[in-house]
């Protein structure tokens, strides 16, 4: 388990019903176990006074990241819906929420989003809550390493933070048999720490 401090954010990735429940729309393997190393790591962040962050996909019934408007996924964490509430297990009474995706767009970083037709990114409020309290060091966990941890921890490392990912508090979700690994080497080159 990383330690935390005042300058150390706890970024909680995504740990919403649509890919932490088997009944999920894109239900990821291993959520159960990243589910319960959140809650660890959220009472120790708590407990240090470090900052904590949930990031959460907020999709609109329809948007070009959607299969059925022409993108890679199944429709997942709309709006409003049981697919996007946090898992019922997951402690979210302390900590900042950042949604992604609301505008339609791909969603993948907690920092940034991108228009999936242009390509066009946009800020999300991420960075600003992080410079706010001076935080140094950003400790990501949740769902999934080869896509929403990897995007937000690449990103975090391009704005000048420390980046550690527990490989632990992640879980892949292997379109391609090794996606999960290939994305924590890739974070390893990115000058990432992975904990193992």
């Amino acid at each position: 388990m990383p330690t935390f401090d005042t300058r150390t954010a706890l970024i909680v990735v995504d740990v919403q019903n649509d890919f932490a429940h088997p009944d999920g729309s894109l239900a990821v393997d291993g959520a159960d176990a990243v589910v319960v190393y959140a809650n660890n790591a959220i009472n120790q962040a708590a407990a240090a006074s470090a900052l904590i962050v949930f990031t959460q996909d907020w999709h609109p019934p329809h948007t070009p990241h959607f299969e059925q408007d022409g993108g890679l996924w199944p429709v997942h964490c709309v709006g409003n819906t049981w697919g996007a509430e946090f898992h019922s297990e997951l402690a979210t009474d302390s900590g900042s929420i950042v949604r992604k995706g609301v505008d339609g767009n791909d969603g993948y970083s907690g920092f940034t989003t991108r228009d999936p037709q242009s390509g066009d990114a946009s800020a999300t409020e991420l960075n600003r809550i992080l410079h706010d309290v001076d935080i140094e060091r950003c400790v990501v966990i949740g769902l999934a390493t080869d896509y929403c941890v990897k995007e937000t921890a690449l990103d975090a490392v391009r704005l000048g933070f420390a980046v550690s990912v527990p490989t632990l508090g992640v879980a892949a979700v292997d379109l391609e048999a090794g996606d999960g690994e290939r994305a924590l080497a890739e974070l390893s080159a990115a000058g990432v720490t992975v904990e193992r």
